[in-house]
């Protein structure tokens, strides 16, 4: 294995409910209020979409709004990898990836272990524009049972509720979180600094129909069967925890860049940087509610006049 290299889950499409379109000659990240499954090939209309977007919008009568998942791993935080991250807009490496406690830092020197206080207290972070940044592998139906669809987002609401649910999941399951049946599904909601308009992020529940007894009692069968087969999904856990471990940073050169672009762009001055492409306000770069007022004040006196 070569060392400094993080050994990823493969992956063979992408999920997301934003895009990258171009304004004013940048490429600003752009929300939707519905899934994309795509492949990871891009041609001059963007992202190439998955077959598997076609028949699932097959199985749904509106928007795609719930696509029907499993989780290759037991461990939540293998499936669900989440950090502060800042990356280099110009070249679209990594510089600094933080767990609010440590952080890996690259630099002229190499890469050093330091300090980690958050975004929000940290000069460094301030400067750079580093948020929360999540990647959750899943599965979509059995043709590659060891190839995952990964969704990238810089979301707090979808970061915090798909952690809570793969941790609550685990636990109610026994430890079965990569035999249960589960759904993806779309959310929205409103809040002050979405001026009230509708942001969405993404939640993780029983499949339509089901119920979590169900889901259990299909995950134990499962479980069996994959036992009785000579399925270790302990080794498969701890192949990936060491993976996961064997390089500074999880986003390797070729996909940085891409990420950069959708997650990371330099600041518009017309808001379209507030949505992260995943329908998200980001509350880093939102007008406080003083601006808001000033603003309208301001636009109120022009009408009077």
């Amino acid at each position: 294995m070569l060392k400094g290299l993080a050994i990823t889950p493969p992956v063979i499409g992408r999920i997301s409910i934003g895009r990258v379109v171009e304004k004013n000659g940048k490429r600003l990240p752009e929300k939707d209020d519905q899934f994309t499954v795509t492949t990871q090939v891009q041609n001059r209309d963007g992202w190439m979409l998955h077959p598997l977007n076609e028949s699932l919008r097959k199985a749904t009568t509106g928007k795609l709004r719930a696509i029907p998942v499993r989780f290759l791993f037991n461990d939540p935080d293998l499936n669900l990898r989440a950090e502060y991250s800042l990356f280099d807009r110009d070249t679209g490496r990594p510089v600094c990836v933080g767990d609010g406690e440590t952080c890996r830092r690259s630099g002229d020197a190499g890469i050093k272990e330091l300090p980690c206080p958050s975004p929000d207290d940290c000069a460094f972070g301030r400067a750079g524009n580093c948020k929360p940044y999540g990647r959750l592998n899943v599965t979509i139906g059995d043709e590659d049972e060891l190839s995952s669809f990964i969704f990238r987002t810089t979301s707090y609401n979808s970061i915090r509720t798909l952690a809570a649910r793969l941790h609550y999941f685990s636990a109610v399951s026994g430890n079965l979180l990569a035999c249960l049946a589960l759904e993806l599904k779309l959310r929205g909601k409103s809040t002050t600094q979405s001026y009230r308009s509708a942001i969405y992020y993404v939640d993780l529940g029983m499949r339509s129909g089901s119920t979590l007894e169900a889901a259990i009692i299909q995950a134990r069968e499962l479980d069996a069967r994959r036992k009785a087969v000579g399925f270790d999904q302990q080794a498969l856990d701890t192949a990936a925890h060491a993976g996961f471990s064997n390089g500074a940073f999880e986003d390797s050169d070729e996909d940085a860049a891409a990420v950069v672009d959708e997650f990371f762009p330099a600041e518009s001055g017309d808001g379209g940087s507030h949505g992260s492409g995943h329908g998200e306000t980001n509350p880093e770069v939102t007008p406080s509610l003083k601006d808001r007022l000033a603003q309208r004040a301001a636009l109120l006196g022009g009408e009077a006049a």
